[in-house]
């Protein structure tokens, strides 16, 4: 096959004519096969190295380079001689600045993937090449300039130039240049960075989008950089100045430059407070019309600028797109520190906020207000409280979260607010049960922020807490449980009212230990938190009595409390906690009586943790079904999008049951090959983005790696599920197959074969039946109708089954994970384990496997480079151990030592996909089939002795 492709290229050689495209293209195949030989790579790498220099045919000399650079990648060996034959051939120094830029991209791809090989460029020809006549080829130039060692100074010069070319694009690159040239902070001279300062202000007035987007980046660093060379006598005047400058351009009409605008506002630290006012009121304030600046030496006068920046934060927070709106409250989030008077008055707009359509809107709202309360800046007044309480009954749980933990930290300045906070989250409670932990956490932390409110708060529902008639206590009630523990956090609070809570409710909060240590694990342990209950209980605490001739106090333990605590120290509130451990004889009895009733309710709330992961874990995955639609509608941003906000909510569950650690897993798996899959399908069917040299094929990598983890590293599906799997497997065939330039042909063909014939073995057994997608894909398959191997079918009719592919809904049942942890005691970079050079060396490995059956073909991966890697076998069935957990030391050999003092080893348990094929190997002893990571890889260090 090999000598008849390149025979017919030859053919066309001895024409003396340019390459045709047919050649090319087989030169291509030839390139991309690993097993061409030496001789014919050597062949074809003359023959284009000839062609380049001959060919005056511009879309043939463009193939030719993009060759050059295909046969860099695949043949990384050949890549110093391809780079050094371009660099010193005359096609960079050659009067057509299109033949440059080709030649120059040409090396930096093969630069980018051996950076041993810099592009050095000589100042005058790049000059010379971004005055030529071919605007693309000076585009390409502006964007990629800092690649090619060019000076400073013939930088600035050329970006500062070309701001003024005619095309806007250029003009945009050359702005963008300006900004990247301001990492480098060297420009000493201040008329520099004025005249820099002052093109970016001029250009903001451009007529395109793209330039006026880029000069206000222009307009931010450089104004950035006039502030801090200016004296400390004018730096707050030149940081207004350029604030209120930026502030002009909040009407803009371009979505994109609002965004910028408010991105750069920002970053401005040092503004006067009248002007932040200002940006707050949309009439000009009196203030503001009698302020002058020095430092503007722009035509306009200060009170026309004042005037363009009234309102300009209202502006952002009420902008129709949602995307500003956020951009202005990240700005608004930065400055709200500078001003107690200013975060005030933003609260209004900010409270506002929180009834927009928009979640995401909501959520950022939530978050500066949570930076505010951090800061120390909230003042929440009762005009507020109406909308802030809103927050906690939200239909969105992720509003509800972020809305408590402002509570937490919030500290309000009357009895009225408190108690109306107070009515909200119980409130809350009674719509969203599921909350109890997330509420009841908030009590807790607002009763030790407001001791003396508590206190009222606690006398007079004291009736609801109390037993009835019978004796009963109504603790089933959860707004009864809510009240504990608020009563029991007061004691905590500095407040001395906080104190005066009557020890009885401390034993009524004991038979709640189980859900009051669920919602507070964050801050104190169940131990800890019996005996606290335990010694207040005992205590009769009244405001400013005695108790036993001791004023009372939170009891200090003589004991070791951290073997009884696993808190956070540096939390204030459990720090009163960590001083109270199993101090008495009477604490450790309380203990053993309660540890049925605690036991009870820890596993109780661990089932009700893991029913509601599963279900938010089904909700989540009922998504991709809907997303689908999007996909299918061209709507690829937007499916993303959707995507990443799905994983941001997984990744809020923290599971304690093994099962929910084996839902969590897969679903995030499940989401990646998802997100994988819409990218494909956005290069391959709608064309939405442009792909550069070798990213399709690593898209498909990463598919068909996590593809591979999701069948082998998942258990226990059922059989719905696994069709589900396979049909996931069988559309990232069908796409791989409806590539034009597909390098695996046969092996995806015969993937796509094997995946129905495992689709047909469950259709007879009565388990599932077939979709629509997976009968016109074996349909397809018999019109093939000839083996494996002899046939080359054409892409487009692989296409043509794309589209007949849609999403099920997919609804988990029950799962297991396997997974495996790593370590190797006490070795670090400053511990090395020692070695001889040419002697095995013994790696003491502790190996921790979760779920792993014993049938399973594990091995330890050795790695020192890419290229020199070595197995070991592990037979479970010697080292012992069960299918759920099994731990074991395990030294393992290393043969291959170098000659060296020291060197690193990646090292990492793998496994054999079992239902993949073996190969036959016979150079090493190691793997036949595929492999999976059950951990992430370990660092070795080893120096020789």
């Amino acid at each position: 096959m090999e000598q008849r492709v390149w025979s017919s290229c030859e053919q066309s050689l001895d024409t003396d004519k340019p390459l045709s495209l047919q050649a090319l293209a087989s030169m291509r195949s030839l390139i991309v096969n690993p097993h061409t030989s030496n001789s014919t790579i050597s062949s074809i790498l003359k023959t284009l190295t000839r062609s380049v220099q001959q060919t005056a045919d511009s879309l043939t000399r463009h193939h030719t380079l993009k060759l050059f650079t295909d046969l860099a990648s695949y043949r990384t060996h050949l890549s110093p001689l391809i780079f050094h034959s371009l660099h010193s051939n005359s096609l960079v120094s050659t009067d057509s600045s299109l033949l440059a830029a080709e030649s120059l991209a040409a090396l930096s791809s093969i630069s980018k993937c051996n950076p041993t090989l810099p592009i050095e460029l000589d100042d005058r020809l790049f000059v010379s090449l971004c005055f030529g006549a071919s605007v693309s080829a000076r585009l390409w130039l502006l964007r990629n300039a800092e690649k090619f060692g060019i000076r400073l100074n013939v930088l600035f010069t050329v970006f500062l130039g070309f701001t003024k070319d005619p095309y806007p694009y250029v003009r945009k690159e050359a702005l963008d240049g300006l900004v990247g040239l301001c990492k480098f902070g060297v420009f000493e001279d201040r008329s520099v960075i004025e005249g820099c300062y002052y093109r970016g202000v001029e250009l903001l007035k451009d007529a395109e989008d793209c330039v006026r987007c880029a000069a206000v980046r222009v307009v931010k660093e450089w104004g950035q950089m006039l502030i801090a060379s200016s004296q400390e006598e004018d730096k707050r005047d030149w940081s207004n100045t350029v604030f209120i400058q930026l502030c002009s351009m909040v009407r803009d009409m371009c979505v994109g430059v609002r965004i910028e605008i408010f991105n750069a506002l920002g970053n401005i630290q040092m503004v006067s407070e009248d002007i932040l006012l200002q940006t707050l009121s949309k009439k000009v304030l009196s203030i503001m019309k009698k302020k002058r600046s020095h430092s503007l030496h722009t035509t306009e006068n200060f009170e026309l600028l004042a005037s363009s920046a009234a309102g300009a934060f209202i502006h952002g927070l009420e902008d129709e797109f949602c995307e500003v709106q956020k951009s202005a409250c990240c700005s608004l989030r930065k400055l709200i520190t500078l001003s107690s008077e200013f975060a005030d008055q933003a609260l209004s707009l900010l409270m506002d906020m929180l009834n927009a359509n928009s979640m995401v809107i909501r959520l950022e709202a939530l978050e500066t207000l949570h930076h505010m309360a951090i800061s120390e800046c909230l003042n929440v007044q009762e005009i507020h409280m109406h909308m802030f309480l809103g927050s906690l009954i939200d239909n969105n749980d992720l509003i509800r979260s972020a809305a408590r933990k402002i509570f937490k930290l919030v500290k309000l300045p009357s009895l009225d607010l408190f108690r109306l906070s107070v009515d909200g989250l119980l409130e809350s409670l009674e719509i969203y049960p599921q909350d109890e932990a997330g509420v009841f956490s908030v009590l807790f932390y607002m009763g030790q922020n407001h001791g003396n409110f508590t206190a009222c708060i606690i006398k007079e529902v004291s009736q609801e807490i109390e037993p009835v008639s019978n004796g009963d206590l109504g603790l089933d009630s959860a707004r009864v449980a809510a009240f504990l523990v608020l009563s029991i956090s007061a004691p905590l609070s500095c407040d001395q009212n906080g104190q005066s809570i009557p020890p009885r409710l401390f034993s009524y909060a004991v038979t709640l230990l189980g859900r009051i240590t669920s919602a507070l694990n964050d801050i104190v342990d169940q131990n800890t938190l019996l005996a606290y209950l335990s010694r207040c209980s005992r205590s009769y605490i009244s405001s400013g009595m005695e108790v036993e001739g001791e004023e009372f106090s939170l009891p200090v333990a003589d004991v070791d409390v951290a073997t009884t605590t696993v808190i956070n120290d540096s939390n204030p509130v459990a720090m009163p906690l960590m001083q109270i451990g199993n101090e008495n004889s009477e604490i450790h009895s309380m203990i053993s009586c309660e540890s049925g009733n605690v036991g009870t309710s820890i596993i109780e709330c661990q089932l009700e943790e893991h029913g509601q992961i599963r279900k938010s874990v089904n909700l989540i995955l009922a998504q991709v079904k809907d997303l689908w639609l999007l996909v299918q509608s061209r709507c690829i941003s937007e499916a993303l999008k959707i995507l990443r906000a799905c994983k941001e909510e997984l990744a809020i569950f923290t599971p304690a049951l093994p099962e929910s650690v084996g839902a969590l897993a897969f679903t995030s798996q499940y989401l990646h090959v998802i997100k994988l899959l819409v990218k494909i399908w956005g290069h391959i069917v709608w064309k939405v983005q442009s792909c550069e040299i070798g990213e399709l094929e690593i898209l498909f990598g990463k598919l068909e790696r996590r593809l591979r983890e999701m069948r082998c590293r998942f258990i226990g599906f059922s059989k719905e599920e696994e069709s589900l799997i396979l049909e996931l497997t069988l559309l990232a065939c069908i796409l791989r197959l409806s590539e034009v330039e597909i390098c695996c042909y046969l092996a995806t063909l015969k993937k796509l074969s094997t995946t129905i014939s495992h689709l047909e073995f469950l259709n007879k057994e009565g388990s599932i039946e077939l979709s629509n997608f997976v009968m016109e894909v074996k349909k397809t398959l018999h019109e093939i109708a000839t083996p494996i191997g002899c046939v080359s079918c054409s892409p487009f009719v692989f296409k043509k089954l794309i589209n007949h592919y849609s999403a099920k809904q997919f609804s988990l049942s029950r799962v297991t994970h396997l997974y495996a942890a790593l370590s190797v005691h006490g070795n670090d970079f400053e511990n090395p384990l020692p070695f001889i050079s040419g002697l095995p060396v013994a790696i003491p490995l502790e190996i921790t496997l979760h779920n792993v059956s014993r049938d399973a073909r594990l091995w330890v991966r050795m790695a020192m480079s890419e290229e020199l890697v070595q197995f070991f076998f592990l037979d479970l069935k010697i080292l012992g151990g069960c299918d759920e957990v099994t731990k074991f030391t395990h030294a393992t050999p290393f043969y291959r030592t170098p000659k060296a003092g020291s060197f690193t080893l990646r090292v990492c348990v793998v496994m054999e996909c079992l239902f993949e094929d073996a190969h036959s190997v016979k150079s090493f002893v190691g793997p036949k089939r595929s492999l999976v990571y059950l951990c992430p890889e370990k660092e070795v260090y080893l120096y020789m002795i």
